[in-house]
């Protein structure tokens, strides 16, 4: 007795290749995301010392870490990335709830409207200060987009320290950082800036 085997339509075939790959895609994106989640940076010692700090604005506890850090004399001054226009130290210190001397040797950086932008304005503001190395602080589901903005902009000497402020494990948020970090990779990694 043979076997009798059906032959698929070319139809039944492309159909069952795309959904092997979006199989083995679903996959490896849940791989990483998998890895992403779990290998979240923390926050850097207040014992490691750079020239500046830099807090990229967004998220809660990221504007108080980075006055830790200064006030511990971990780093020499501090930009605060990505403010509002018309956002005065003032009213900045009023809705963080500190006392507005604090933000003394801080400045305020008004021309960054996303993770890219954020990266480019602190490059321009290090190259202006001629400072050797940073300590970049914002959440940790943040961290690893902006650590790859900041490798494209900074020169390679440049010491960068990341210093991730905590965030509430929240997955469609974390799945959303991922995503855009897969993105932003892919993108650089076929030659756009």
């Amino acid at each position: 007795m043979g076997y009798n085997r059906r032959r698929r339509s070319p139809l039944g075939v492309v159909t069952g290749f795309f959904a092997r790959l979006v199989a083995v895609l679903l996959l490896a994106w849940g791989g990483g995301f998998l890895w992403f989640s779990l290998s979240l940076p923390g926050p850097a010692p207040l014992s490691v010392k750079t020239d500046a700090v830099v807090v990229l604005t967004g998220g809660a506890g990221r504007l108080a870490r980075g006055l830790e850090v200064v006030e511990a004399k971990a780093a020499q001054r501090m930009l605060l990335s990505g403010v509002g226009r018309g956002s005065s130290r003032r009213q900045i210190a009023a809705a963080a709830g500190v006392a507005a001397k604090r933000l003394r040797i801080t400045d305020l950086g008004y021309e960054a409207i996303d993770t890219r932008s954020n990266a480019e304005e602190t490059a321009r503001w290090m190259a202006a200060h001629q400072y050797r190395s940073v300590r970049v602080v914002t959440s940790a589901g943040h961290m690893r987009r902006a650590l790859v903005e900041l490798d494209r902009v900074l020169p390679p000497q440049i010491e960068v320290v990341p210093d991730a402020v905590p965030i509430p494990p929240r997955i469609d948020r974390m799945a959303a950082e991922y995503s855009k970090y897969l993105l932003r990779r892919a993108a650089l990694a076929s030659g756009a800036q």
